[in-house]
Formats: structure tokens, sequence, C-alpha cells
């Protein structure tokens, strides 16, 4: 029997009973996948373990930090380029389309060909494009936008293989579930950490050094991974001997035709806020990219190694996708215009807004840990509803926000709330589709989340910039624009409080009638 993970030595005494009374409950596939996780071939320190998780969490952080790098100087940004502030919502939105779209065709390759090797890339892939976005500056918005596309591809390689790498090393557990809430907990930090730096780096000395500095700190990271993440066995070889063609085992048929239709879906809501939707593309690009999805649906029926296994559309799973893609959407928006409202209508610097809205580190960690101690005491379902109580309240008090109020009433309630969403949602859906999902397929359990919160970040900023376009219609009062957008985003948190109800009410369901 192949080893597991070294790092699995450090575990507690209660996280191994648990553990292996877990493996006692499953079927046999699953018994040897656990203890595979349980044994070892020499034992690590914990400051090596340490290093591990902390390293894996960096995928987290950066990714958030990238995002943030064209939110919090968006007026540098646009006075360096000559553009206006809607101009540059693609800057924020290309980089959330590239990580959604290409996620999951990452996590495959991770299962494929190794995590630790896909991380490594995509580190490399996140350097290097960060350093060009810098670069950007003495070209133009085009291809900073470009930049941003690519930049996302790094975050795309990251996040599925570091879910994959701790859903592959940690057994179902306490254990687990508390690394798993550190990874979500890294998600505001990261947010405020790159909004701080690019604040700070565009006030006081030139917006493209937080790209340069993000593209070094990626490098550092790619060479710290190589160090201590250990290396993984998968099933390349296997399917090598068995005559499977690449093409077949990464199921390319069914990648192209759902990245196509995602893409172009996406491209579609988000240059309609840009140019309307009387241009004819905008519809013609909506309707071909539901067309590719519905071929990549048929695919995936037929395919012999499919994306998408048909054990992610049963049970919870669903609820808690859908949860996930109303209340992140929501999200989206809110950081967007939470941003642009303090510094359009308030007048405040970039970096002002981010220090206003730093607190959300700490009330994002505190969910985090909240959420690892209340996953093995309370129905999932009563975690997300919460999440998306969370996200709605927020964003109502965003929509609802009058010019010129103190900042501690509706501005800092919203930087103290709106963490608790995502830092309830994200970890706890992670772990479920990562339990849900076997060891050989943690790659896909870690690709789906994040790919629908992510594609769902810069879907929403479509929704919310085309609803800021037809409500501001001739462009003079920017309030009544940044209104309409965050109702938008009420609407989307709404529906995902409306799911995590129905969800809760099935779980309630199924409970009373297995008593």
């Amino acid at each position: 029997m192949n080893t597991a993970h070294p790092y699995l030595m450090s575990l507690s005494t209660g996280d191994e009973d648990m553990a292996i009374k877990t493996s006692k409950e499953i079927d046999g596939s699953e018994v040897q996948d656990t203890e595979r996780q349980m044994k070892t071939t020499r034992a690590q320190s914990p400051t090596k373990e340490a290093a591990f998780i902390a390293v894996v969490c960096a995928a987290q952080l950066m990714t958030q930090a990238g995002l943030s790098l064209s939110i919090a100087p968006i007026q540098s940004i646009s006075a360096s380029f000559g553009a206006t502030r809607q101009d540059l919502t693609w800057a924020s939105a290309a980089y959330s389309l590239s990580v959604g779209t290409l996620i999951l065709v990452s996590g495959r390759l991770g299962d494929t060909y190794g995590h630790r090797l896909l991380f490594t890339i995509g580190f490399i892939w996140f350097g290097v494009w960060s350093l060009l976005g810098g670069f950007a500056v003495w070209s133009n918005q085009i291809f900073f936008d470009c930049c941003r596309a690519f930049q996302g591809i790094g975050p795309a390689l990251l996040l599925p293989n570091a879910v994959a790498i701790f859903g592959r090393t940690y057994p179902p557990g306490p254990k687990k579930d508390m690394v798993f809430c550190l990874f979500g907990a890294t998600a505001p930090g990261g947010f405020s950490l790159g909004a701080t730096f690019s604040s700070l780096l565009a006030q006081r000395v030139w917006w493209p050094w937080g790209y340069w500095i993000m593209g070094v700190a990626c490098f550092m990271f790619a060479v710290i991974g190589v160090l201590v993440i250990p290396g993984d066995d998968n099933d390349a070889e296997d399917l090598d001997a068995a005559g499977v063609s690449t093409f077949e085992r990464l199921d390319g048929l069914g990648a192209i035709t759902g990245v196509v239709g995602l893409v172009l879906i996406n491209f579609a809501w988000n240059q309609a806020c840009l140019v309307g939707w009387e241009v004819p593309y905008t519809f013609a690009l909506l309707i071909v990219g539901a067309l590719f999805l519905a071929l990549f649906l048929y695919v995936e029926r037929t395919a012999a190694f499919p994306l998408l296994p048909s054990s992610v559309f049963k049970g919870e799973v669903g609820w808690v996708l859908g949860c996930i893609a109303a209340g992140w959407s929501s999200f989206g928006i809110l950081v967007f215009y939470y941003y642009n409202f303090l510094e359009e209508i308030e007048h405040n610097s970039g970096l002002l807004v981010t220090a206003k809205w730093a607190g959300s580190s700490l009330s994002g960690a505190t969910a985090a840990i909240m959420t690892g101690v209340l996953m093995s005491r309370v129905p999932p379902s009563l975690i997300m509803l919460a999440a998306m109580l969370a996200f709605t309240i927020g964003l109502s008090l965003l929509a609802t926000m009058p010019p010129g109020q103190i900042y501690w009433a509706n501005a800092f309630l919203i930087m103290l709330i709106t963490p608790w969403g995502m830092d309830l949602s994200f970890p706890s859906g992670t772990l479920i589709m990562s339990n849900a999902m076997p060891r050989e397929h943690q790659g896909v359990a870690g690709s789906l989340v994040n790919t629908v919160v992510n594609y769902s970040i810069s879907l929403g900023l479509g929704f919310a910039g085309t609803v800021e376009r037809y409500v501001n219609t001739d462009g003079s009062n920017m309030l009544k624009g940044y209104r309409g957008a965050s109702y938008m985003g009420v609407g989307l948190a709404g529906l995902g409080s409306v799911i995590a109800i129905c969800f809760t009410v099935v779980t309630w369901s199924k409970s009373k009638r297995s008593q």
C-alpha cells in the first residue's frame, strides 16, 4: 500500500481515533484512502508541518491579494491610462473570470500529474504575469486587462491543488476541519493585505510596484512549496499503461466546451456594462455561450473521465453550490462598490478606504475559527444560512448608506459583518465537497467550490455594472448608479438566503424521517 504524506504524524490522539472510527463507517476504498493518509514513513516536526500549512494557505492569501490590486488603487490606475473608473471594471472582472473558468481544468490536471507540480507552476505563472501587469504602465489599458486575465490563470492553478493537497493529507476529523478553516480565514486577510500595500505604494511611490512585489513574492512561495510540500502519487502512469490518451483522461472535449461556454457568458455580461445590450454581439455571445454549456453537460454524461463526476450532484452538494454562487456574486459587488462609494462619493483616498476595511481580516478569521468549531456540531445548512444572511445584511447596508454618514454606522458594520459570509460559506462548502469525494478526485472537489466562488464574483460584477449603466443612463448621477448596482447585490444575496432556507428545511425533513 502506498504511503501518505508525512505530516500526519503530528495528528493528536483524538484526531487519529476519530479518523479511524470514520474509516470503519465508510466503504472499502475509502478505508484504504484513510489508512494511506494515516501511515507515514518518517515523522516530521511541528515546525515543518506549520510551514506546510502556511505555504498552502498562501495560495488563498495571494489570490485575494491579487483581486484587490486593481480595486484599491483604481483611481491611480485609471489616471495613468487616461481611462474612467467604469472602464477599469474589466481589470477586476478579467482576473476573476480566468480564475473561475480554468479552475476545474487545473484540478483535473493536478489529479492526473500531481498537485504539488501544478501548485508550483501556479505560483510561477502568477509571478510572471504579476510582473508584466506592472510593466503594462508603459503600454495601454487593453494590455493591462490582458495581463490581469493571464494573471488569473495562476490562482486557477493554485486554489484547487491547494485544497487537494490538504484533502489528500488529512483524513476527515477536527484537524482537517480546522486546517480548511485556516485556509478560508486567509481570504479577507489577503484582500486587506493586497489593498493596503497597493494603496500605499500607489499613493507614496507608484502603483506598478504593487504588481512587481506580488511577482517576487509568488516566486518565493513557489520555492518554499517545493521544499515543504511532499510529492504525491497520481494515476497518470496507470492510465498510460491502460492505453488511455491524455485528451481522454483530461476530458478535453468537456474542458473545451465548458471553458468556452463560461467565458462567453461572462464576457457578454461584463461587456454589456460598457457598450450596452443594444450592441448585437453581446446577445450573440450570450446565446452561443449558453449553447456551449448545454453541449458541455451532454458531453459530461458520456465522458469516460468527466470533469464533473456524478457524485458531485448527490446529496447536499447542489444546495451548497447554489448558496455559494448567489452569496459570492453579491460579495464581488459589495467590495467593488464599497471602495467606489467611499472613494468617489466620500472622496476618501484608496489608502483610507483600505484602512476602513482592514478590520475585516480579524472579523473573517474569527468567523473561520467559529466554522471549524461548529462544523462537527451544527448542520451545514444552518452554517450556510448564517453566511447568506451576513451577505444580505452587508449589501443592504451598502445600498442604503447615505453620503456624508459617519464611518461607524453603515460602513463599519459592512466591514464587520460581510466577512462572516465569506468565512462561514467557503470553508464549510470546501469541507463538504472534500469529504464527499474520493481521494483520487480531491482536485475536482477543490476545483468546483473555487470555480463557483471566483466565477460568481466576475459574473456578479457584470450584473451590477449592467444595472449601473442603465440606472445612471447619462452618467450624471453616480450615486443613483451605485444604488442600483448595490440593490442588484441585495437581490443575489437574498436569493442565496432563500436557497439556504430551502436547504435547511430539506435537511431537517430528512433528519426527522431518519429518526
